[in-house]
């Protein structure tokens, strides 16, 4: 069975739409999780109507990405062998690149499926957040002997995941995605490209400077703590994640961890 995770916080306008394509995928559970939602979203998937949806609600943000654990968690209670994840504020009808993108962890053959969102669009020139981005993505995948996965990374876009990946790792790195693809890639586990899908095509939501230079500025920080490094001056919204609502600790030092206990130097 394949499950859809989708984390939301207050995208009313625009859940019904991600639901709909998860449940087109032929999931056999869909399971938003509202993230402190204080608007109409959680009416918005009951009106949908349909017993494979079932959403997990927190009242308290959990923050970025660790929804993700909690929607894994359920996933994996209710025996599913494969996962989802869709961001809640995704417009584009992504059906087709959706189904290539899991086809290879449904059948078990894969056990973590990345979008290449840069696909078809140009690469980042001049020195903007939007080009330090880039480069620490790559120089992730450079670090983990992975070249060939380019600059994709499950922070952005679309992603698919094994159980037997969600079994393996620490419950915790699946927060910090770009840890769980380290550690995923350090286990020996499957890991590669399974779709293209350019990110003008995601129809994401549009959002404030702010906000996304803070999204950067975490994504920086998740890539250099991938690779052993040290974040600070890259927190963004890292100290906003709340592990701590779901009995984690952050996934501090698990890097190091997961080197030393398979004999790596």
């Amino acid at each position: 069975m394949l499950a859809v995770v989708i984390p939301a916080r207050n995208e009313a306008a625009r859940i019904q739409n991600v639901v709909r394509q998860s449940l087109k995928l032929k999931a056999g559970l869909v399971i938003p999780v509202l993230n402190g939602c204080t608007d109409m979203t959680m009416e918005m998937v009951r009106r949908l109507g349909d017993a494979r949806v079932r959403p997990v609600q927190f009242k308290e943000p959990l923050g970025l990405d660790v929804p993700r654990i909690a929607g894994a968690q359920a996933a994996l209670e209710a025996g599913a062998r494969g996962v989802l994840f869709l961001d809640g504020d995704l417009d584009g009808q992504l059906l087709g690149r959706l189904a290539i993108l899991v086809e290879r962890v449904r059948r078990g053959e894969t056990d973590l499926s990345l979008s290449d969102c840069y696909a078809g669009t140009p690469v980042p020139s001049r020195q903007t957040t939007a080009r330090s981005v880039y480069t620490a993505r790559l120089a992730l995948n450079e670090a983990l002997g992975r070249p060939d996965l380019g600059a994709a990374i499950p922070s952005h876009g679309p992603v698919a995941v094994s159980r037997r990946l969600l079994e393996a790792l620490p419950p915790a790195a699946i927060g910090v995605p770009p840890l769980m693809q380290a550690l995923a890639c350090r286990a020996g586990l499957g890991v590669e490209v399974g779709a293209c899908i350019p990110h003008k095509e995601l129809g994401s939501a549009q959002r404030d400077r702010e906000h996304r230079q803070k999204v950067a500025e975490t994504i920086i920080g998740d890539c250099l703590q991938a690779s052993g490094g040290d974040r600070r001056g890259h927190m963004g919204y890292h100290e906003a994640r709340r592990f701590d609502l779901l009995g984690l600790q952050p996934p501090e030092g698990v890097t190091l961890a997961m080197s030393e206990s398979s004999g790596e130097d």
